[in-house]
């Protein structure tokens, strides 16, 4: 592509140094994930994810916040923080070993007041909720993503956005040899999103794909 910077090792390195800087409790849960899962260590979002969220947060003025697939709490973090004192970030996951970890982070930041931690099948979780939300954020099991995405366009509030991650799925959904049901679950996803009349979609090709969507308030013609 035209005017593309090679994301390498020391671009990436002088993105995340001209970023917010994680604080002390961010660097704690990327050390106890690595400790504790570290076959598992790539489900953390990447370093300079953290901060995109936390800007959305701020740009949307949010005060409500969704998380599908919390995992050891990097990403609620960033949220969390960026979110006012009154604000609420409600959390879906199935793992108690792991949002453990999120548990004690939450603490550690003073930010456990504003979280709601929903431990049971997201799909279930999602299904009981109401009201809106200005943001949410996906990453969870893939193959449930198509699922997931009228869930959230319902939950979503006209105006806010919605963010998913790993849409790109190293590479794989361009790969017509891959019918894994993960795979195929992010293809569907992709193209559900991209065919709303409710959402613009801009997929960026930053860390695995990152997906960002604009809920629209009256459908695209």
């Amino acid at each position: 592509m035209r005017n593309s910077t090679p994301l390498e090792g020391p671009v990436l390195r002088y993105a995340a140094d001209h970023s917010m800087a994680p604080g002390p409790v961010h660097r704690w849960i990327v050390a106890e994930t690595d400790r504790r899962f570290p076959d598992l260590v790539q489900m953390q979002i990447e370093s300079h994810q953290g901060p995109l969220l936390a800007v959305l947060v701020e740009l949307l003025a949010a005060r409500r916040v969704l998380e599908v697939g919390t995992f050891t709490g990097l990403s609620s973090l960033w949220i969390a923080e960026a979110l006012p004192a009154d604000g609420r970030l409600v959390c879906c996951d199935v793992s108690e070993d792991y949002t453990s970890v999120a548990r004690q982070a939450w603490e550690r930041a003073g930010v456990a007041d504003r979280i709601e931690l929903h431990l049971a099948p997201a799909l279930d979780t999602l299904a009981r909720l109401d009201g809106t939300f200005d943001l949410a954020f996906l990453d969870a099991d893939k193959e449930n993503y198509p699922r997931y995405l009228p869930e959230l366009i319902r939950l979503v509030r006209p105006g806010g956005a919605i963010v998913a991650d790993n849409t790109l799925w190293y590479g794989r959904v361009v790969d017509d040899d891959d019918r894994s049901a993960e795979t195929e679950g992010i293809r569907r996803f992709n193209a559900d999103a991209a065919a709303s009349p409710w959402l613009d979609v801009a997929l960026l090709p930053m860390a695995d794909g990152v997906s960002l969507m604009y809920r629209r308030s009256s459908q695209r013609s």
